[in-house]
């Protein structure tokens, strides 16, 4: 995303704080070419997987003990956040009916 020279992209909206990195990652060619259908195929999620391994792989040997221990703190806490979401998601897409028996 950000090259080595140019000015460091914002995690946060100046203005409200909210983060930035979910409105970063619709713009992906990756990701705007994966959900155009729509759909998300086990082939579509690998690749994602594939990408996402190698630039850990990239950037891991980068970083300084201190630093790779809070960058392994903010993917847990980003997996996790995103895991949350789906499942909050999933609970409010799903019909509230009530059993007639």
């Amino acid at each position: 995303m950000a090259k080595a020279h140019a000015p460091k992209t914002p995690w946060f909206d100046a203005a409200s704080d909210a983060p930035l990195l979910q409105e970063y990652a619709r713009k992906l060619d990756s990701f705007v070419d994966t959900v155009a259908d729509g759909h998300v195929d086990a082939a579509e999620l690998e690749a994602q997987e594939k990408r996402l391994v190698a630039l850990m792989k990239e950037v891991e040997p980068l970083l300084p003990p201190g630093v790779h221990d809070k960058v392994t703190e903010l993917l847990c806490e980003i997996t996790a956040y995103d895991l949350m979401n789906m499942l909050h998601m999933a609970g409010r897409a799903r019909p509230r009916t009530k059993f007639q028996g």
